[in-house]
């Protein structure tokens, strides 16, 4: 009972490994395709301070 109870945790542990390996490979594949250079738009630093504060005002505040 036990040989064919470890024969079985073997044949498990195999396809779990394989089937991990091909996930990996299809993802890897996927990431290379579709994602492979970085899309950063020019004048990037001034378009994420406009989106954070808001266009600015036509009022100007005095102090």
């Amino acid at each position: 009972m036990s040989i064919k109870s470890r024969d079985v945790n073997r044949r498990l542990v195999r396809e779990i490994t394989i089937i991990l390996i091909i996930k990996i490979v299809i993802l890897l594949t996927i990431k290379h395709i579709w994602f492979d250079a970085p899309t950063i738009p020019k004048n990037f630093d001034n378009q994420v301070a406009e989106r954070i504060a808001g266009s600015p005002s036509p009022i100007k505040e005095t102090r």
